[in-house]
């Protein structure tokens, strides 16, 4: 991280580095925003480079001194960096696989192993058990804020969401074997559903606590109203359309190439190219879905004041009258 010393160069002191740089009221402000928070390139950041970004976030929110004279560029590329590596809640430095600067070839190297080898039992068994073991450990690196996770939730969401997987993809493979007149290409799109039935299983249960008392919804200024079950369910069914639309683009296009390789006989000739073709073209495609799909839907989302509960909106009219507010917001979850 270089550091620019031209007078002339030197930050005001009144930047908010607790809010995003760009725009997250337009979908191009969000989607900016992902791009640089899922960087793959950040997992090589040293921890040198790690720790220099700390003090300087750091310094610059306590108003200490920083010794070099930053551009505004320069303190939000650190900014950058700090996030990518250091919880946001307790500032403890999150093990390397659970950031989300890892997200992109992690997953690139799951779904493309998931895509591979799909025909074989034990191999199906293996990598869905494998993928949702790295989804354990992203959950558990992340979690934090108002819903905290117990380990209890944690264990069983996992138990359960391998369960999902494993019943689904078994069982769609045996579907595919009994009706033998099915077009080849339907096998290989059975990944997908196991995924995506998957996190339909994952994430509620993950934040079943939201579900059962309501997520936290504050108004305009951010000052905080109740708790929304309504609220919770519109921000996990978000979520939920958010993860399955990244895994989307790699697991429903890759079927369509690697079926037309097939049909060619160039995976007859050259079998080695399996799984890296696989894997190289689901990079690809995450690379783009992962930040465009975080992006789809505002992290502070906002939800009608007319569509809360009942008891709630009685509740938050006699409190705040005459100034009910339009719109109530919460934190959507990734």
């Amino acid at each position: 991280l270089k550091m620019s010393k031209g007078a002339d160069d030197c930050l005001p002191n009144d930047i908010d580095l607790d809010k995003p740089r760009y725009n997250q009221n337009t979908y191009w402000g969000r989607a900016k925003h992902f791009f640089i928070t899922t960087n793959p390139l950040n997992v090589f950041a040293s921890d040198e480079s790690l720790e220099r970004a700390k003090r300087i976030v750091t310094n610059y929110r306590c108003g200490r001194p920083i010794p070099e004279c930053l551009t505004v560029n320069e303190l939000w590329k650190a900014k950058h960096l700090y996030d990518s590596a250091f919880h946001p809640d307790t500032g403890e430095k999150m093990q390397l696989i659970g950031r989300m600067s890892a997200q992109v070839p992690m997953n690139m190297l799951i779904t493309g192993g998931m895509m591979a080898f799909y025909k074989s039992t034990p191999a199906v068994m293996f990598w869905q058990w494998l993928n949702q073991s790295f989804n354990a450990v992203v959950n558990y690196t992340n979690r934090g804020g108002d819903a905290h996770i117990s380990d209890k939730q944690m264990v069983t969401s996992y138990i359960l969401a391998t369960s999902g997987a494993l019943v689904t993809a078994l069982g769609l493979n045996k579907v595919v074997q009994v009706y033998k007149n099915l077009p080849p290409i339907v096998g290989r799109f059975v990944p997908f559903a196991a995924v995506a039935a998957a996190n339909c299983v994952n994430i509620p249960l993950m934040r079943s606590q939201e579900l059962k008392d309501g997520t936290p919804i504050y108004d305009e200024d951010n000052n905080k109203l109740g708790l929304s079950k309504r609220a919770a369910q519109e921000g996990i069914s978000q979520v939920i359309l958010s993860r399955i639309g990244m895994a989307a683009p790699g697991m429903a296009l890759t079927p369509f190439v690697m079926n037309h390789l097939e049909r060619r006989g160039t995976l007859c000739r050259y079998p080695w190219m399996n799984l890296p073709t696989q894997v190289a073209l689901v990079g690809l495609c995450l690379t783009f879905a992962t930040p465009l799909c975080c992006a789809l839907f505002r992290q502070r989302a906002r939800i009608p004041f007319c569509r809360l509960e009942d008891d709630l909106q009685c509740h938050l009219a006699t409190v705040l009258d005459p100034d009910i507010p339009q719109y109530v917001y919460y934190n959507k979850g990734l």
